[in-house]
C-alpha cells in the first residue's frame, strides 16, 4: 500500500478539496483524510501511479507538492538535518563573507557547490580563506542579526522527539553556528565543519577533516548504529549537492527548497510548504503537532 500527500504553504493555504478529489477519483484512492484542512491532505493507494510525476509536474504551478511513498514505515525514529537553506534560511558563510566584503564573489562560489557544480571541499577552501583576518566577533553578530530560521522547524523537531525520534544536525557549516541552532531548535546533536582563530581573527582555514557529503553519509550510519536502528528508519532533509548521500541512503529523504539537480534525484520534493511538510509526510495531523 501506498499514501499519496498534497500539501501547500502554510502561510498561504491553498488546498481545496476539488483538487484532492479530482486525483483520488483518477488514481482510484481510498477516502481523503486532511491533516490540516487547506494545508495538507492523504489518502491510500494500491499502486504507485505511472503519471505520478506528470501530475506533480501539473501542481507545481498551483503552489502543491505531491508524494506517494509506501504506507508502511513512514513514521520515522530519527530526523537527519541540513542547516544552511534548510533548519536556517541563509547560508552562514554567505553571510561573514558579506561582513568580509566579499558577500556576492563567495555567493557565487556557495550557489554553484550546492547545484553540484564544484566540488565541495576545494569550494569551501576557497570561500573560508576569503574570510581571512575577519573579527571573530562577527560570528556572534551574524547569529544574531542575519539568521533565520525557517518555519516549522521547532514543530517538526519537537513531534518527532515527543514521539520517541532522535534529531540529528549535520552541517558542511560551521560549529559556531550549528551550537547556537542545535540548541534552539532542540536536536539531540550536531557536526559542523570548525573556522579556525587565532588571536580574535579568522586564520582563512578550516579545521580537517573537512565535513562534506560522505561525511553525512556517515552521520547517518553512525548515528543510526548507535541507536539501534536501520537508515530506513530515518528521515534526513537537505538542499544541496553534498546532502545527496544521506537524502539517498536515508529511509526518507526529503529534498526542501532544493536545488533543481539535487531535487530531480530525490522522490520526496518540498518546493512550497516549510519544514512542517515532514510531519505531513509522516501522517502527523495538525493536532498530534508539539510546540
Amino acid at each position: 500500500m501506498y499514501v499519496a500527500t498534497l500539501l501547500t504553504n502554510p502561510a498561504t493555504p491553498k488546498l481545496d478539496a476539488a483538487t484532492v478529489e479530482a486525483l483520488r477519483n483518477a488514481w482510484g484512492g481510498g477516502a481523503a483524510v486532511w491533516l490540516n484542512p487547506g494545508v495538507a491532505a492523504e489518502f491510500s493507494l494500491a499502486v504507485m501511479p505511472d503519471n505520478l510525476w506528470q501530475v506533480w509536474q501539473d501542481l507545481q504551478p498551483l503552489g502543491i507538492d505531491l508524494a506517494v511513498q509506501a504506507a508502511e514505515g513512514r513514521r520515522k525514529r530519527m530526523l537527519l538535518a541540513d542547516m544552511d537553506s534548510t533548519m536556517i534560511r541563509q547560508e552562514c558563510i554567505d553571510e561573514l563573507a558579506d561582513e568580509a566584503g566579499v558577500g556576492a564573489y563567495v555567493a557565487g562560489i556557495t550557489a554553484r557547490a550546492m547545484n553540484g557544480e564544484l566540488e565541495f571541499e576545494e569550494a569551501l577552501r576557497e570561500r573560508v580563506a576569503l574570510l581571512k583576518g575577519l573579527d571573530e566577533s562577527v560570528i556572534a553578530k551574524v547569529m544574531a542579526a542575519r539568521i533565520t530560521f525557517t518555519p516549522g522547524g521547532r514543530e517538526l523537531i519537537a513531534t518527532m522527539k515527543g514521539n520517541g525520534s532522535y534529531a540529528a544536525l549535520v552541517s558542511g557549516g560551521f560549529t559556531a553556528f550549528t551550537t547556537h541552532v542545535a540548541q534552539a531548535l532542540g536536536f539531540d546533536e550536531h557536526r559542523a565543519n570548525t573556522l579556525q582563530i587565532k588571536d580574535g581573527k579568522l586564520t582563512g582555514t578550516v579545521a580537517d577533516p573537512i565535513l562534506g557529503r560522505e561525511a553525512k553519509v556517515a552521520a547517518l550510519d553512525e548515528i543510526s548504529a548507535r541507536l539501534g536502528i536501520s537508515p530506513a528508519e530515518v528521515m534526513a532533509v537537505g538542499d544541496g549537492a553534498n546532502d545527496l548521500g544521506m537524502l539517498g541512503r536515508a529511509g526518507a529523504g526529503v529534498a526542501l527548497h532544493a536545488k533543481p539537480s539535487v531535487a530531480a534525484q530525490c522522490t520526496l520534493r518540498i518546493n512550497h510548504g516549510d519544514l512542517s511538510a515532514l510531519l505531513y509526510l509522516q501522517g502527523y495531523h495538525l493536532g498530534e503537532f508539539h510546540a
